[in-house]
C-alpha cells in the first residue's frame, strides 16, 4: 500500500507551519518580510483548518500555514486531512517540527486525506506528500493507515468482485502476511458443523456462504474475539428491499472489513492477546432455496428463531458467530455490523451506536473514542424491550412487531447469543461517508477502528520482546 510520506526532504520540498491563534503573532515576528506581509494582508488568523499559501517573488507558493487547535487536539486529524489535496503536488515538511502527539495527529490526518479508491478510475491528481515529522511514530501511523486503506478498499469494491469467496480470499491473504492461522467453513459444511443460521441466510445465492475463522497470538494470552458482519450484498431476501434501499448494499460487509482491519492492527502491534476473528460471509439473495418469513430455524446455540423479516439477516449470521465466540469464554468480544437503519435515523451516518454489557468497559471505550477523534455514542441494552422479540412458536423472533427502537431490539437479539459474564461490545455502524469532507471522501469509512484498537492496546498491551 502506497502511503503519502517521504523519508527525507529534497531541494524542492516546501515548508508547512502549524499555527495556533495564540502562536500567530510570534510566527509573524520571526518570518521573512515577504512572508510576513503576505500573511498579515491575507486575513489569516490561525483558526483551526484555515490554510494560507504564501507565494515567492515569482508568485508560486513557497510555503504554507495551517491553523490548528494545538496541543495534539484530536480534531487536528481532520484539519490536516485536507492538505494532501489542497496543497500543490510534491513534498512538504513541517517547520518548525511539532511534538510527537501533534506529529502523529497530522500524519494520520494526512494519510486519511490522501486516500482515493482507484481500482476502476485513476485519481485526478497525486496527493501532496509529507516528509515524516521527526517525532512521529511511523510504525503507529503506518499501522493505522494501512488498515484503514484495506477496510475502505474492501467496502468500496462492488459486490460483483467482493462476494463471500473474495472476502475470504482477502482474509487468507492478510493471514498469510501476518502469520495468522486461517480456516474457512464453506457451503453445506456449515450445516454439518452446526452453523444453521449462517447457512440459511446464504443458501439462496449461487455464491455459497462461508465462515471465516482467523487465529493469531499466544494461546495462553487473554482471549480477544472480533466478530464482523460479512453480508457481501443484501437484497433483503424475500422481503425484498426497494431500489433506493438496495443501492448501497455492497457496503453491508463493512463490519467484516472492520474486523479484518482491526485484526491487522492487533497483529502488527503484537498485542499480548490470543486473537480470534469470526466473519460470517454471505450474500442475502432471492431464489427457490431462500429462507422465508415465518420459517423457524434452530440456531447454533440451540435457541429457535422465527423469521419475522428476511431483511434482518445480519443479526442471524452474527448470532451463530457470537455463540462460537462465546464458547471459548474470551476476555472480550467486539462485534462490528452495518446492522440497522434505525441507528442511522437516531445518530446519523457519522456516529456509530455502541452497546455494551459492562459499564466500565463502555466508559473506557468512549474515552478512547474521544481521544482518537473516532466518535461513538452509547445506546441502552434496555431489557424491557426484549419482550418485543417474543415469538408464539419459537424462543424468539428476529424482529420486533413494530418499528420502535429498532437498533436497541437488534442489540438485544444479539445479546441472547453472548455468553453470560463475557464483556461484550456491539457497534452498529454505517461504514460509509455520504459526502466528501477532509479525510472522509464519499464512500467507505473505517469507523471506530482507532477507538477499538486503542481500547484493546490499553487493556492488554504488547507482547514482551523475545
Amino acid at each position: 500500500m502506497s502511503l503519502p510520506f517521504r523519508t527525507r526532504s529534497t531541494p524542492s520540498t516546501r515548508p508547512l507551519a502549524l499555527i495556533t491563534k495564540a502562536g500567530l503573532a510570534a510566527w509573524l515576528k520571526a518570518a521573512p518580510a515577504l512572508a510576513r506581509n503576505w500573511v498579515a494582508g491575507s486575513g489569516f488568523t490561525g483558526s483551526p483548518g484555515e490554510l494560507c499559501l504564501v507565494p515567492g517573488r515569482d508568485g508560486k507558493p513557497v510555503r504554507a500555514l495551517l491553523g490548528v487547535a494545538g496541543d495534539g487536539a484530536a480534531e487536528d486529524i481532520w484539519h490536516a486531512a485536507s492538505l494532501p489535496t489542497r496543497l500543490l503536488e510534491g513534498s512538504w515538511n513541517l517547520d518548525p517540527q511539532p511534538t510527537a502527539k501533534i506529529a502523529n495527529r497530522v500524519a494520520i490526518g494526512w494519510a486519511l486525506g490522501a486516500y482515493a479508491y482507484t481500482r476502476y478510475k485513476k485519481a485526478k491528481r497525486q496527493p501532496a506528500e509529507l516528509v515524516w515529522p521527526d517525532a512521529a511514530d511511523r510504525r503507529q501511523v503506518t499501522r493505522f493507515a494501512e488498515a484503514a486503506t484495506m477496510v475502505r478498499d474492501l467496502i468500496n469494491t462492488p459486490a460483483e468482485e467482493m462476494g463471500p469467496a473474495e472476502l475470504a480470499d482477502a482474509a487468507r491473504d492478510m493471514a498469510k502476511q501476518l502469520g495468522m492461522e486461517a480456516d474457512v467453513i464453506k457451503g453445506d459444511k456449515l450445516l454439518k458443523q452446526n452453523y444453521p443460521l449462517i447457512h440459511a441466510v446464504g443458501r439462496a445465492s449461487a455464491r455459497v456462504p462461508r465462515l471465516i475463522d482467523l487465529r493469531w497470538g499466544d494461546p495462553q494470552a487473554p482471549r480477544v474475539t472480533i466478530v464482523g458482519k460479512g453480508v457481501c450484498f443484501d437484497t433483503g431476501g424475500l422481503d425484498l428491499k426497494s431500489d433506493a434501499n438496495m443501492r448501497l448494499m455492497k457496503k453491508d460487509m463493512g463490519g467484516g472489513a472492520l474486523a479484518l482491519g482491526l485484526a491487522r492492527m492487533i497483529a502488527d502491534a503484537k498485542l499480548a492477546v490470543a486473537l480470534r476473528v469470526l466473519v460470517p460471509a454471505v450474500e442475502n439473495s432471492v431464489s427457490g432455496t431462500a429462507y422465508r418469513p415465518l420459517d423457524v430455524i434452530r440456531s447454533r446455540q440451540g435457541l429457535t428463531v422465527e423469521i419475522g423479516n428476511t431483511d434482518a439477516e445480519g443479526r442471524l449470521i452474527l448470532a451463530d458467530a457470537l455463540t462460537e465466540a462465546s464458547s471459548e469464554t474470551p476476555a472480550l468480544i467486539v462485534d462490528f455490523a452495518t446492522l440497522t437503519g434505525a441507528a442511522r435515523v437516531a445518530l446519523g451516518p457519522d456516529l456509530p451506536a455502541m452497546y455494551c454489557n459492562d459499564d466500565d468497559l463502555a466508559a473506557e471505550l468512549l474515552r478512547h473514542a474521544a481521544a482518537e477523534a473516532d466518535p461513538l455514542w452509547r445506546m441502552p441494552l434496555w431489557r424491557p424491550y426484549r419482550a418485543r422479540l417474543d415469538s408464539k412458536v419459537a424462543d424468539l423472533n428476529n424482529v420486533s412487531g413494530d418499528s420502535f427502537a429498532g437498533s436497541v431490539t437488534a442489540a438485544l437479539f444479539l445479546q441472547e447469543f453472548v455468553g453470560k459474564g463475557i464483556p461484550w461490545v456491539h457497534l452498529d455502524i454505517y461504514a460509509w461517508s455520504p459526502q466528501t469532507r477532509p479525510g472522509r471522501p464519499e464512500g467507505a469509512e473505517a469507523q471506530s477502528l482507532r477507538a477499538v484498537f486503542a481500547l484493546i492496546a490499553a487493556r492488554f498491551g504488547a507482547r514482551a520482546a523475545g
